[in-house]
């Protein structure tokens, strides 16, 4: 299992919105709104790398409103 944070930032006036759409899509275990450099953040689980990136790249950057997103790979050192 594959973990992430994903940042995003968004349109003006539509991080609430796309928080709600993402937190509906299948492998996000969380999304919120939040203040300062990105808009939303999201944590994300996939079954390996390659299904984490089709589920960025496929799945959320397509949701209305995204402007950029940085994916944070949780590691366990």
């Amino acid at each position: 299992m594959v973990q992430a944070y994903i940042l995003i930032q968004t349109e003006v006036g539509k991080a609430a919105t796309v928080a709600a759409q993402i937190a509906a899509v299948e492998g996000v275990t969380l999304a919120e709104d939040v203040t300062g450099p990105y808009d939303v953040i999201a944590r994300v689980e996939a079954a390996n790398v390659d299904d984490l990136g089709r589920l960025v790249i496929a799945r959320l950057q397509e949701v209305p409103g995204i402007t950029r997103t940085l994916t944070c790979t949780v590691v366990h050192v």
